[in-house]
């Protein structure tokens, strides 16, 4: 990788620090049809844990038990986890859509990283014109996605938060507009659009924030 792109990723553990939770929290995306395929698996699951049980029964008559304890107790916690994902992935579509930007962010650099490699081997016309160009844009999306994080943690964490901090909604979509596009067609062109898209969604969900944050502010005060 080089180097005017290291650092640019959004890693996993830089994400779970930004909202105190991973994307292994959620079910993606939050569909009825999503939930209903990680139920199934549960039910396969728990098929298998009776199975199991059944057969340790079989072997070991005299730990009965302890093998009825041991398999409730996972076939509970199997539910358990099965409902409080379900539970959190209903509560948090504003948390499951920035995830989502982030994978199309990252998605982005990836392609960057694998068209380094396809030049350095020797494919000087894949080359990306005006990369600084490119690089400013994916740090304006960066910060805006970062802040876009944290301030989604700060309303998930605080219900009663003050919507008085209005640079936390402030975002990067003006001077990314201002990145002029010479050539749509070129590999320039086709980043800097990715990164203008994914600007748009970001600006989206930040929208959608605010607007919870001063719906929830009014609640309070009525």
């Amino acid at each position: 990788m080089r180097a005017d792109i290291q650092g640019l990723e959004i890693t996993l553990g830089e994400l779970k620090h930004l909202t105190g939770a991973g994307p292994d929290r959620v079910y993606r995306p939050a569909t009825a049809t999503k939930f209903a395929r990680e139920a199934l698996k549960t039910v396969g699951l728990i098929v298998l844990v009776l199975i199991s049980c059944w057969l340790l029964v079989a072997i070991f008559p005299r730990a009965y038990l302890l093998w009825f304890a041991l398999h409730f107790a996972a076939i509970v916690g199997l539910i358990f986890e099965d409902a409080w994902k379900i539970r959190c992935s209903q509560q948090n579509q504003h948390l499951i859509n920035l995830f989502d930007d982030v994978d199309r962010y990252n998605g982005i650099i990836k392609a960057i990283e694998i068209n380094d490699q396809i030049e350095d081997a020797g494919n000087a016309e894949v080359k990306i014109g005006d990369r600084a160009k490119v690089i400013q844009a994916l740090q304006l999306i960066r910060d805006d996605l970062v802040r876009a994080l944290k301030t989604e943690r700060i309303l998930r964490e605080n219900k009663k938060f003050v919507a008085t901090n209005s640079e936390l909604f402030a975002n990067n979509l003006k001077n990314l507009n201002a990145l002029q596009i010479s050539d749509r067609a070129s590999e320039q062109g086709r980043l800097l659009n990715e990164a203008l898209q994914v600007a748009v969604g970001v600006q989206a969900e930040m929208k959608k924030l605010q607007d919870r944050n001063a719906t929830n502010f009014k609640n309070g005060k009525t």
